[in-house]
């Protein structure tokens, strides 16, 4: 009995002298707390120059960050993306087509979490990448004059705006002639050296507006001819569709026109879907102000 009661006596000693060893506290420093100081960022757009200053419509931008007494930093590209470069340099690319303008916002991070803060704008040009086939029957070897369809049926049409064909109304062949403005409208697409597309209209003067969207242009009145002003060379923006449409009744990509928009037949629309292309026609698809489907035919001037 005496030599049990000897040994448990030292297991219990043992238990208790490792139970202060673990509640010894350890002390930590984190030496002497030192802000960023002197904090400088660095962006350049890939491919810019005098006459492409938002870059070569890659996207990619170089950004250098570096400070005084910094451990790390955290980059904020301005596009909802943020990641932490130790280095301080990274090489990034914008995806969101067209020319856009970004804050970017750089943490330089010392010791203790201490912040220095710096942020710059930036404007960076994505070109979105067309499909071969398109840009070619688009363009051409670089420039192609398209006019309305006339002599096709359904040149106008409209329909619901979550259906992809005109399903109330479709314009029979010269159906619109009468309105004399119509059909003498020339749609020029051109393409430059990095695949960018622009489009310039003549409209003679005069452009034919859909009636629910004669307001919206700033005139008074029915679906008639309105002077409307067409002039200048607009640089689109190409992007996959949004409407949801499957391959087997659409291209599913899409332009945007700036300024009004307008194309052959106004609509209050400034964003058109391709629902097919060839060499020689074009079918759009676009949603006016109307809130419905409205569908225009072009062809390739004879």
């Amino acid at each position: 009995m005496t030599i049990r009661k000897y040994i448990t006596g030292i297991v219990l000693v043992g238990v208790l002298g490792t139970g202060i060893v673990a509640c010894q506290k350890e002390e930590y420093s984190f030496g002497e707390i030192k802000t960023p100081s002197e904090l400088a960022l660095d962006i350049v757009v890939e491919g810019a120059d005098a006459s492409n200053p938002e870059g070569n419509g890659s996207g990619y931008v170089q950004i250098e960050a570096n400070a005084t007494n910094a451990i790390t930093y955290k980059i904020d590209f301005g596009d909802g993306i943020t990641r932490m470069v130790p280095g301080g340099t990274v090489r990034y690319r914008y995806g969101t087509p067209g020319t856009q303008e970004y804050v970017v916002t750089v943490n330089a991070i010392g010791t203790a979490g201490v912040v220095s803060t710096i942020s710059k704008k930036v404007a960076v040009n994505v070109i979105f990448e067309i499909p071969a086939a398109i840009l070619s029957s688009l363009t051409g070897n670089g420039s192609k004059v398209w006019v309305t369809d006339n002599q096709a049926a359904g040149h106008i049409g409209v329909g619901p705006a979550d259906a992809f064909e005109p399903i109330w109304y479709q314009a029979s062949p010269d159906e619109k002639a009468f309105t004399g403005c119509f059909y003498d409208d020339e749609i020029t697409f051109s393409r430059d050296a990095n695949n960018r597309v622009s489009m310039s209209v003549d409209n003679k003067g005069a452009s034919l507006i859909q009636g629910a969207s004669v307001g919206s242009y700033g005139f008074s009145g029915p679906e008639d001819c309105y002077p409307l002003d067409v002039s200048g060379v607009k640089a689109l923006t190409f992007s996959d569709a949004t409407s949801g449409a499957p391959a087997s009744v659409s291209t599913r990509i899409q332009f945007s026109v700036p300024g009004n928009g307008a194309i052959n037949f106004a609509t209050g629309a400034n964003v058109y879907e391709i629902l097919s292309i060839t060499e020689n026609t074009i079918h759009l698809r676009n949603i006016g102000v109307d809130g419905n489907a409205w569908y225009q035919k072009l062809k390739v001037k004879p």
